[in-house]
């Protein structure tokens, strides 16, 4: 049978930690899974449904925040909550700046920890539906040709049809036939909402407002 339920990990050296943390996830129904060292956690094939990671900052060998680096590296979307019993501003404020949700001093509540951990799974979920839609529209765009890419990115720039035909080199009528099959591979209702998912693509800039020249206004000798 499948465990549906958010999966905490800790990782931390002491055995007495790392069970006490078990029994108060399990108490509160998550999948809890302990390492002693962050070389054991990295060397496991993580792929959560929906989880975080517990962390403690020193640890031997690889510490805490050379852990939260590694996963950097590797684009891992697991928040994590630090917690330590000997921590600092500094090491707080690195652990924060570098995208740690929460940094804990021992010894800190249930409550408190079931607050953090109910955060972080919140971000994880609103983060992997963003990533899902990001995909599903990565998908449609590469449905488009080459020309429709172009007329894209002429669209969300604000050009107009017959600015678009002109710096083309090709008939109005044609570009509006693109435009068309534009909308509809994408599933846009609307200009705005075709903004909106070039914005989501990285294809325009949110705060210029203009297409990038690298991905959807690629040179092209369609007509």
């Amino acid at each position: 049978m499948i465990d549906n339920r958010p999966k905490i990990f800790v990782v931390d050296d002491d055995p007495a930690v790392r069970k006490g943390l078990e029994r108060l996830l399990l108490v509160n129904d998550y999948n809890a899974v302990s390492y002693a060292s962050a070389e054991e956690f990295l060397n496991e094939r993580i792929i959560p449904h929906l989880g975080c990671l517990i962390l403690d900052v020193n640890l031997p060998g690889l510490n805490g925040l050379d852990l939260q680096a590694a996963l950097l590296r590797r684009g891992s979307p697991l928040p994590i909550i630090f917690i330590t019993g000997h921590g600092s501003i500094p090491m707080a404020v690195r652990a924060l700046k570098t995208g740690a949700t929460a940094f804990l001093t021992k010894p800190f509540s249930e409550t408190e920890l079931v607050t953090e951990i109910e955060n972080a799974l919140a971000i994880c979920e609103r983060e992997s539906q963003e990533h899902s839609e990001v995909a599903m529209l990565q998908q449609r765009f590469d449905t488009l040709s080459p020309r429709e890419r172009q007329i894209l990115c002429f669209v969300v720039s604000g050009k107009l049809n017959k600015q678009t035909a002109f710096d083309l080199g090709i008939v109005e009528n044609t570009v509006k036939v693109h435009r068309r099959r534009v909308m509809t591979k994408m599933q846009a209702q609307s200009v705005a909402d075709l903004v909106l998912m070039a914005q989501k693509l990285n294809l325009i800039s949110e705060h210029q407002g203009h297409a990038h020249s690298t991905r959807a206004c690629a040179p092209s000798s369609a007509a």
